[in-house]
């Protein structure tokens, strides 16, 4: 395993910071369109987005002797680096056959790879689009498992767009204005909780074991949570 040797501390003053990773690659992508309006939200919100897609983060198959002999390739670093800087992380993940892409899953791998590994406790909320007519939901579902395992703070609200070939107006928003207050209060909310964990101490606890980790002291249970 990758040992970090230059790990940044998330910075907990200031405006919340919040990672917004659109995680598809394809140009015209509703998945980007959709994390474009969330990270306005999060602007117009009060807080700090950092709109990213997962193009911008390139990195092989992983391969663990590829990590023995040349260590973690500079994109899975760079993608650390942005989530140590970050309270919170937004994604934006289409469903390829009922499950997490493919390259989304690779760089999480990845990712988990360096110690300490950035997903734990890290507030996390997971939105969707696509053509289906679940909006791309049960890729959220197979989403949240290796981001939990990982110690991710994954929010209970999904945000999943259905039919979103026609959900965008010409000015890139919803058309639909009931579907534009919902993503408005799902996005809100999460910040709230959000914010809430990193400005009070007593709130931090340790809901999830990430095995092999030894950045905590005790390990708490998972049905104590």
């Amino acid at each position: 395993m990758t040992e970090a040797t230059d790990a940044s501390e998330t910075d907990t003053s200031g405006p919340l910071r919040v990672l917004v990773l659109a995680g598809s690659s394809r140009e015209g992508s509703v998945n980007a369109r959709l994390a474009a309006l969330v990270a306005g939200q999060v602007e117009r919100s009060g807080a700090t987005a950092d709109l990213a897609r997962i193009r911008d983060f390139e990195m092989p198959t992983y391969d663990g002797d590829a990590e023995t002999g040349e260590g973690p390739p500079r994109g899975a670093a760079e993608l650390r680096e942005r989530l140590l800087m970050a309270n919170a992380l937004v994604i934006a993940s289409p469903e390829y056959n009922a499950s997490v892409p493919g390259v989304i899953k690779n760089a999480v791998d990845w990712v988990s790879r360096f110690r300490p590994q950035p997903f734990k406790d890290k507030q996390t909320l997971l939105v969707s689009a696509s053509p289906s007519m679940i909006g791309g939901n049960r890729g959220l579902w197979a989403l949240r498992v290796p981001l939990e395992h990982l110690g991710a703070r994954v929010y209970p609200d999904m945000f999943s767009l259905a039919a979103a070939h026609s959900a965008f107006g010409a000015d890139g928003e919803l058309k639909d204005a009931g579907l534009r207050e919902r993503l408005a209060a799902t996005v809100d909310s999460f910040l709230a909780l959000a914010e809430a964990d990193v400005r009070y101490l007593c709130l931090q606890r340790r809901w999830y074991e990430f095995l092999g980790d030894e950045t905590s002291a005790a390990v708490t249970q998972r049905a104590e949570g």
